[in-house]
């Protein structure tokens, strides 16, 4: 299944109301966030596709997949709060719980910087000022630096191609949190303004006119791996010429949280002409 196209929303400010005791998270990289910042104890229940951290969400009670949660097993777990997503999961499902009477945080940061505001706005979720100053002020700071030598050398950043799936191939437009996270750290990406989709689809002819001069290849949503950095570096393109083709963690591209500050330090090492990592 490839990656799924969703109406843009708007993202949702906080709810009022007390700090949550119960929260239910449909959003991996939120899931993480809320165990950064010392609220794990709150979480009740995650998606399948809630990975980190490994150890803490394995035990707890998962109610299917992002895009196919069982409802039921949401609403049977009482939480106080179920955290969502605009584009990873699907607006019926927020509907159907809001009618059950839960309350539903639809988040929606489609830059790294609303993503950076995002975490510092889960603060008011019940988490200390120490932790906020320990969590939240690094990533702060790394997008302020990023954002600031951005300005400096917007047009001298080498132009980058971020599959996101295969057969077909897609790959990222400029409305997404991906493009941003690529321009802020000095990319330039060469679908941008591929026609009106935000996950355009191209061709690998479309990539060899493009003429990338680095490949970025995440392992999610579709695991690319080291058959399909080869099948690229046959390309006629500079990236293959130039051995700039890198896989990288899928979640320093797409999960916004704690992982921002990492991601802008391996894609600015990778776009300035580092090692992967």
């Amino acid at each position: 299944m490839g990656a799924e196209e969703q109406a843009p929303g708007e993202a949702e400010p906080l709810p009022e109301g007390p700090p949550p005791e119960r929260i239910v998270s449909l959003v991996p990289s939120l899931t993480e966030s809320l165990f950064e910042l010392g609220l794990g104890d709150r979480v009740v229940g995650v998606t399948e596709w809630c990975v980190h951290p490994r150890e803490a969400v394995a035990a707890l009670p998962k109610v299917g997949g992002t895009k196919t949660p069982d409802l039921q097993a949401v609403r049977d777990l009482a939480p106080d709060l179920v955290i969502a997503n605009h584009e990873e999961n699907r607006r019926s499902d927020v509907a159907r719980l809001r009618e059950a009477g839960l309350r539903v945080w639809v988040t929606y940061p489609r830059t790294v910087q609303e993503g950076a505001a995002l975490l510092a706005e889960m603060v008011g979720l019940g988490a200390t000022p120490e932790t906020a100053a320990r969590v939240v002020a690094p990533v702060l700071r790394a997008v302020e630096g990023a954002a600031a030598a951005q300005r400096v050398g917007r047009e001298d950043g080498p132009t980058v191609f971020c599959p996101i799936w295969r057969d077909p191939w897609m790959t990222v437009g400029s409305d997404t949190y991906i493009h941003d996270l690529i321009d802020l750290c000095g990319g330039r990406n060469v679908f941008a303004e591929r026609g009106d989709r935000r996950y355009p689809r191209v061709t690998l002819d479309d990539v060899v006119a493009a003429g990338p001069q680095v490949i970025l290849l995440p392992d999610e949503p579709y695991a690319f791996g080291p058959r399909d950095a080869a099948e690229l570096g046959t390309l006629d393109l500079p990236a293959a010429r130039d051995g700039r083709i890198h896989l990288i963690d899928g979640t320093l591209a797409s999960w916004y949280g704690p992982r921002i500050r990492r991601a802008i330090e391996t894609l600015r090492g990778l776009l300035e002409g580092g090692a992967s990592t």
